[in-house]
C-alpha cells in the first residue's frame, strides 16, 4: 500500500477530529454556507454560531432577505462586528434573486461576480457547497502550507497567486476529495497549526512537515498585543449604530450627540458610517439606518 498523501493524512485526521459545526452538516444549503463564510471573516466561531442560526431562521433563502431593507440586515447583524458585511450580504442576496432566480450559483465566475464575494468566499462556496475542486485559501491554510511545504514559519499578510497554486498542488484530483481536503487543511490551521501555539505533536503531518524538520517548533516572533478598542472610532461607530438599530424612525442629531462627548471624533465616526453605506441623513438634523423607510430627501 502506498504512503498516504499530505491531503490524505489531513483528511483522515479531519474526519475523526473536525469540530461539530452546523454549516458542515450534509443537508446544509449553499446559501447557509455562503452566510457562514461571510460571518466568519475576522470573527470567532463562538460569536458566529448564534448569529448564523438566527439569520438563517429569519432568512433561510436569498429571496427572503432580498425582500427586506438593508436596515433590517444591519439590525439582525447586531454586534457581530464589521457591519458592512450585513449590507453586502443583502446586496448579494438581491443579486442572486435578480441574476440566478434565487439560487446561489455553482460556477466560480458567477460567484465572483456577486457583490461582496471575493476570491476566498467564492472558492469556499464552490468547494464546500458544491463539492468542487478549488484551492480555498485563508490565513489558516496559508500558514499550514507555508510551514509544512515551504518550511517557513508563517505566510505573508495577504493571499498571493502563489498561495493558490501551492495549495491546489496538494489537492486530490477527484473533486469531492479535494473539497474535503480543503476543509481539512483549514481546520488543521485553525485548531492545531495555529499562529502562536502550534501543537505539532498532535499534527497528522508532523513527520513530513518541512518547518518541523528544520527544528523550528516555537511560535515565530513576539506575541501580538490585542488591538485596542476602547476610545477608538470603532467603539464610537458601534455606539452610534446601537442607537440607530434600536430606533423605529429617524434619530435626531441631538440624541446621537449624547453617545460620545468628543464632538470631533463623534462626527468623524458618523461620517464614516455614512460613507460605508450603513447610515443616511434624513433632512438636516436626523439620521437612520440605510433604507430604513421611504427614500430619504436629498439634503440641501
Amino acid at each position: 500500500m502506498s504512503e498516504p498523501t499530505f491531503a490524505g493524512r489531513v483528511s483522515r485526521w479531519y474526519e475523526q477530529n473536525a469540530r461539530d459545526l452546523p454549516w458542515r452538516e450534509p443537508d446544509v444549503t449553499p446559501w447557509a454556507i455562503l452566510v457562514s463564510e461571510v460571518m466568519l471573516q475576522q470573527t470567532p466561531v463562538v460569536r458566529v454560531l448564534p448569529a448564523w442560526q438566527a439569520w438563517l431562521q429569519r432568512w433561510p433563502t436569498p429571496a427572503a432577505l432580498a425582500t427586506e431593507s438593508p436596515a433590517e440586515a444591519i439590525r439582525m447583524w447586531g454586534r457581530l462586528g464589521y457591519p458592512r458585511r450585513a449590507v453586502r450580504l443583502h446586496e448579494c442576496a438581491t443579486a442572486i434573486v435578480e441574476r440566478h432566480a434565487g439560487a446561489v450559483p455553482d460556477q466560480l465566475d458567477q460567484l465572483l461576480a456577486l457583490p461582496g464575494i471575493g476570491t476566498y468566499t467564492a472558492r469556499a462556496v464552490a468547494a464546500f457547497a458544491y463539492g468542487q475542486r478549488h484551492p480555498v485559501v485563508d490565513t489558516n491554510v496559508r500558514r499550514v502550507v507555508c510551514r509544512a511545504v515551504a518550511g517557513e514559519p508563517d505566510a505573508g499578510p495577504a493571499t498571493r497567486p502563489a498561495d493558490l497554486v501551492a495549495t491546489e498542488e496538494l489537492l486530490p484530483a477527484e473533486p469531492a476529495a479535494a473539497a474535503l481536503a480543503s476543509a481539512a487543511i483549514m481546520e488543521l490551521g485553525a485548531v492545531i497549526c495555529t499562529a502562536r501555539a502550534p501543537r505539532c505533536t498532535a499534527c497528522p503531518v508532523e513527520t513530513s512537515c518541512a518547518w518541523r524538520a528544520s527544528g523550528q517548533v516555537a511560535p515565530p516572533g513576539p506575541t501580538r498585543r490585542p488591538q485596542r478598542y476602547a476610545g477608538t472610532d470603532r467603539q464610537v461607530r458601534g455606539l452610534l449604530l446601537g442607537v440607530l438599530r434600536e430606533a423605529t424612525g429617524p434619530v435626531p442629531h441631538q440624541r446621537l450627540d449624547q453617545v460620545w462627548t468628543d464632538e470631533v471624533q463623534r462626527g468623524r465616526a458618523l461620517r464614516g458610517l455614512i460613507t460605508d453605506g450603513l447610515v443616511e441623513p434624513v433632512g438636516e438634523a436626523a439620521y437612520r439606518l440605510i433604507g430604513d423607510g421611504p427614500p430619504a430627501p436629498v439634503p440641501g
